[in-house]
């Protein structure tokens, strides 16, 4: 009998660790893949002096993928088509995003940057000074890079976000020799999917285990902030608006979006959580006049500079309580020195930021010494 029990126990043992949902699996002969906790756009494969990444989800709604090979020093190509090939080390690149630039300064690699379209966005001091001393490529001001630039840069390889018009250039750089590599991040909608595509960043730079490193100090300061709402009833939850209007139109984040649900977690009833969508959901003025009247906050109000000048852009702004009690709160605290917004770049790396800041707004006493990051209060002037 005794021998039974211990048979059962150790099967038990055995069937825990093979259902860990954190265990990297062997495929195939050689490549083991790695696994990710949050983000389902992209896929890690490691094989004996190599790295294969597959991007499942380069865009909303894509029906192709796109795979990669990242070919350590001295290491042997293995059979196989890929869209880009890497070889490490890598000392110069090109970004296409401000949200990928916070992964360079994380695993100290900024000073591999020697190209960027529209720099003026860039908020990172240590990019800023790269820029300054005109180690930093101007490539376009425009939605796009310029390929023609991109390609006399030769980087050893360019990072290309499908957000803006660079996608277009992909036949044209890998023609030209320019790996070039598809960011999705912003496809994913859950807070830390975003940021666990550092992963993706350090594996291109031979930098994965920094990366990994920098991800789970992320990870663990968003779930340790979550938790202070977990212990809450959601009936004790404040009534959050979003939003801004836009020629007649409302456009607020759908449910299912990425901030609605930090938002969620910081422990606010959000108005319009049966609105389904993971991008901007559009509604009528009386409609969300109806459902926000007496809204508790406004968060997430454009970036106006005060109440004042909000409530003369739009007067019909002026008919909400949170506006009349001055409950609005926009991500325009911090500023890079040519005006960018550190919310639309260091965001999606540091959702635990944002995430405190809202437990801070709507739940003041759960956070007592803790001072707001990327938001601040619309005050009168």
């Amino acid at each position: 009998m005794e021998k039974i029990k211990t048979y059962f126990i150790l099967l038990i043992m055995i069937f825990s660790v093979l259902s860990c949902k954190n265990q990297d699996k062997e495929v195939g002969n050689s490549l083991k893949k790695i696994s990710l906790t949050y983000a389902k756009g992209f896929e890690i494969l490691k094989g004996d002096g190599y790295w294969e990444i597959e991007v499942s989800q380069p865009w909303t709604g894509a029906t192709q993928s796109f795979r990669y090979l990242i070919l350590e020093k001295n290491s042997a190509k293995p059979e196989g088509d890929f869209d880009a090939i890497v070889q490490l080390p890598v000392n110069k690149i090109i970004l296409t995003s401000t949200t990928q630039v916070p992964h360079l300064d994380l695993l100290n690699e900024t000073e591999k940057l020697i190209g960027f379209p529209n720099t003026d966005l860039i908020s990172s001091p240590k990019t800023r000074e790269l820029i300054n001393e005109k180690k930093v490529k101007e490539l376009g001001a425009g939605p796009a890079t310029n390929p023609e630039m991109v390609i006399d840069q030769a980087p050893d390889w360019i990072m290309v976000s499908t957000l803006g018009e660079d996608i277009r250039y992909l036949d044209l750089l890998k023609t030209a020799g320019v790996p070039a590599l598809i960011n999705g991040e912003y496809v994913e909608q859950h807070p830390l999917g975003r940021a666990e595509w550092i992963k993706f960043t350090g594996i291109l730079l031979g930098k994965y285990e920094e990366a990994k490193k920098v991800f789970d100090k992320v990870e663990s300061s968003y779930l340790e902030a979550k938790k202070l709402i977990n212990r809450r009833e959601k009936t004790s939850f404040p009534t959050v608006l979003s939003g801004v209007l836009y020629q007649d139109i409302w456009y607020a984040p759908g449910s299912e979006s990425w901030g609605a649900k930090i938002l969620e977690n910081a422990g606010g009833n959000y108005i319009f959580e049966d609105q389904k969508g993971t991008g901007s959901v559009q509604l009528s003025y009386e409609y969300v006049l109806d459902r926000g009247l007496e809204a508790d906050f406004w968060i997430g109000s454009a970036d106006f500079s005060n109440i004042q000048k909000m409530g003369e852009s739009e007067p019909r702004y002026r008919a909400f309580e949170a506006w009349k009690n001055g409950k609005v709160y926009s991500y325009t605290l911090k500023q890079g020195a040519t005006g960018g917004l550190e919310y639309f770049e260091l965001g999606y790396m540091r959702p635990d930021l944002i995430l405190k800041d809202l437990i801070k707004i709507l739940h003041p006493e759960l956070l007592p010494d803790y001072e707001l990051y990327f938001y601040q209060q619309l005050h009168e002037k």
